[in-house]
Order: C-alpha cells, then structure tokens, then sequence
C-alpha cells in the first residue's frame, strides 16, 4: 500500500502515519510546518518530509490513498492534484474506517470524559494482553504512540464530534460505525462550530444512528440531556445506562464496588467514577471478568493533563487538567474538594478556546467555579489576538462566573504575581487549561511551592 498524508505534522495525522509505517505500507507527506514532538516522530522513523511546503509533484496514479489533515485547506495544491488524478481521500476518520472494517469496533463519544474512558479501556486491555488496535486523543503511559494500527480483531476509538476534514465537515465519529458505543455526557461547548445546542445535539443522534446493526450503546444516565436523548431515540440497540458505581473514600484514596467486587483506585472524582463504569460495561461485552477488570484498573493514573498530579508534600498537592468547558471545570473542581474536603481548594482556569473567550459565552460559567476557596481567572491578550477576537472585558468575565472574591487576570507577571502570593499550607492547587498560562512554567512552580512548604 502507498498512502500520502496531506499535513502530516498534525498530532493524530503523524502518529497514524508512523502506525502505517509499522505495518509495513510505504508512506510519505507534506506540510508546511511541523512542530515538536511529531518532527522527532517521524524523524525516527524515516518519514520527515525532507522539505516544508506543498509539492504536487509528490501525488499520482500509484498513490492509493490520501489521507487529508485538518491542517490542509480547500486550496492546497496536493489536493487539488489528487482530485485531478481521481485518487481516493479520506479524512483521518474515514481512514481508520477503511483499515477496521473487519474488527469489532468501540467508539467512545461524548462532550468531556472520552479520552478518559478510552484510556481506560485500553489500559485493562494492555494489562489482561489482550490484542487490540487504537486511537486516542493523549499520550498514555505504556503507549508510545496514539494511534495503532495492526491485524488485531478489535479497535478502540476516541471518537470526537468536530469537522473530520476541510473538505469532509462532518464530525469525525459519523464515519467510525461502532459495535459498541459509548456516549460519555453532553455539554454544549465550541460554538465557533456548533453555532447552536440543538444543532450540537443533534450530531449524537446522528452518531447513534452510525451504530451497527445488532450494536450496544452505552450511555451516561445521569446526564439528563443525553438520558432523554437516548431514550426517545427510535434506534433499536442495546441500550445500557450506567451511573456513579458504589464506593468509599478513606484518607483521600477510592475503593470502588463492582457487582459485588471490590477494588482500590488510583483516580478520583464522579466523573472518573463515571468513566470507570463506562469502561467496565465495555470490557463486559469484550467479555472481561468484573475481578479481572478491577484488578487492571487499580493502577490506572489517567491521561496526561487529565487531573494530573504534578507535585506534591504532605499537606498539599498541585494538579495540572484539561478542563475548559464548563461542565469540565464544575467537574474537575468537584472531583478535588470531594477527595480532600478538609483542604483549601485555590483553582485558576485559562480561558483559551474561542468559545471561553467569546464574550456572549461567558454567562455559561455562571457557578462553574463555586467549589474552590481562592479562584482566578486568567486570559492572555496574545491567544485573543492569534484568534483575531475583540477585546474581552474583564467585567463580562467577572460577570459570567458571578463567583464571589474571583480575580480576573490578563496578564502573565501579575497571575505568576498572583500565585506566589497564595498560602499553600494545607491546600491543594488545581490549574485548569488547555493552552499554557502565556508560556508560564507552571511545573517549576509546582516544584517549588512543594519543595518549599514541607
């Protein structure tokens, strides 16, 4: 097989091309910028284009197949090539379609929690040494690569509702076609793309409808929305809803009680809670033992940036998460006061999405922040400007969280300022983004007011 990647540098388009490669297919591509970790990657591997830019001259008739990043416009001159040649196009998506289409098929969805839950899944998998294939959106400890393509008989997909292509809009879990579903919860979020809830909410009824004919469809009961969602959707698989599992917190570690099974956890939260059920009734139609699955998932950790635990003393703890919609941060907040309720929770989030910047947007927070002791807020003038927005006026955000003693900070010196300033003695820090404070060193802070603070 000869496939060329258009925009090979992306996060998930690199990995997919190392995967192929792997497998022995010959494998080339362009892009006009790639940055670090997957320039080294595909360095390794023999695969770094060796020149930046878009080169025609690379695509013809031996090519079977393009596959198309998110990166490449409508315009770039590749495609335009391809399209001349009548060669076949895939988005990322479509892609992995064609490669799994004799394995069973798992498709995690839902607005917060799928990357967990995938993880999850893949985890007890690894550690049962069960043989599967993969695609996540995180680097997950044990794996080297995010995305794994072989003859395994089963793949387990991240599967996310945003455009799969340039050329191809719709959401890239419309072109996955599960066995077995998952839908982890919905919260209206990036309304640069999904202008409007009911147009949000209708890509998960179109997502249950991609599910294959004899299908399992796992969903979060708890979520009222996606609950009634499911329920008055006239498809006729298997609908499984689960909720929080039984469990005890003792001294700021979970033990979790499944059909009648215990088992002592690494994570915490209801939602990781929530995750872990989803993951658990997979596993149960990939016929996995409730004791077996357990005893994998006690030393799961979680995904990178996913409550992630930085640094920590015996008084205080400093977790870095991904967390930006509302619904993530009301949830992630919740998670740490629950574990420590005895400590002082001081909670910074970012906004950097074009969502949580976008001034009309800013009353969705509204009591997302409720849960911490000492809160800020933080936006840098520079990720309005890349995103060529207006000006955001700290008044609509403080407005928008209506959060009693919130600060609201625009610049980097004065939230370093502002965190140097804190009392962590018996407290727990939790720094909540997607982008990085403005390029501040958040994990040398982190060091340093555990180091310093015994």
């Amino acid at each position: 097989m000869k496939v060329h990647f258009i925009a090979i540098g992306g996060s998930v388009m690199h990995q997919l091309a190392i995967a192929l490669h792997k497998k022995g297919y010959f494998v080339t591509g362009s892009d006009d910028e790639i940055f670090e970790p997957a320039t080294s990657n595909l360095k390794a591997n023999g695969i770094l284009p060796e020149n930046f830019g878009w080169f025609p001259e690379k695509i013809n008739k031996d090519i079977d197949a393009i596959i198309l990043g998110m990166h490449a416009k409508n315009d770039n001159p590749e495609l335009q090539k391809a399209k001349e040649l009548g060669l076949k196009i895939y988005s990322f998506p479509e892609y992995i379609y064609q490669e799994s289409i004799n394995k069973l098929r798992v498709v995690v969805g839902g607005s917060h929690g799928k990357t967990t839950t995938t993880s999850m899944i893949m985890h007890v998998l690894k550690v049962l040494a069960k043989d599967f294939d993969y695609l996540v959106g995180a680097k997950l400890e044990g794996f080297s690569q995010s995305v794994n393509i072989t003859d395994a008989p089963v793949i387990i997909c991240e599967g996310d509702e945003y455009p799969a292509s340039a050329i191809e809009k719709k959401p890239k879990f419309h072109f996955l076609f599960p066995h077995i579903a998952v839908i982890t919860g919905i919260a209206w979020d990036h309304i640069n793309v999904f202008p409007t809830f009911d147009f949000y909410l209708d890509q998960f009824n179109i997502f249950i409808n991609k599910i294959e004919k004899g299908g399992v469809l796992i969903y979060n009961g708890t979520d009222p929305v996606l609950k009634k969602l499911v329920e008055e959707h006239p498809s006729s698989v298997k609908k499984i809803g689960y909720n929080i599992p039984e469990h005890t917190i003792i001294n700021g570690k979970t033990n979790v009680v499944i059909n009648n099974e215990n088992g002592a956890l690494s994570v915490f939260g209801n939602h990781n809670l929530l995750n872990l059920n989803a993951a658990y009734l997979v596993c149960k139609e990939l016929k996995i033992e409730t004791k077996d699955f357990l005893k994998a998932i006690a030393n799961f950790t979680g995904a990178s940036k996913r409550l992630e635990l930085l640094a920590k003393n015996n008084h205080t703890n400093v977790y870095r998460d991904f967390a930006h919609a509302p619904s993530k941060v009301k949830a992630t907040m919740e998670a740490v006061k629950q574990q420590f309720p005895n400590r002082k929770l001081i909670a910074v989030l970012e906004l950097h999405t074009f969502s949580s910047l976008n001034e009309n947007f800013m009353k969705e927070y509204n009591g997302a922040m409720d849960n911490a002791d000492v809160a800020a807020v933080f936006f840098s003038k520079h990720a309005l400007d890349l995103k060529r927005m207006p000006e955001l006026p700290k008044n609509k955000v403080y407005d928008g969280f209506a959060k009693d003693g919130l600060t609201v900070i625009n610049e980097k010196k004065d939230l370093e300022k502002w965190l140097a300033q804190q009392s962590y003695e018996n407290a727990n820090l939790l720094l909540m983004s997607s982008g990085n404070y403005d390029g501040t060193d958040i994990i040398a802070f982190a060091n340093t007011i555990t180091n310093n603070n015994h």
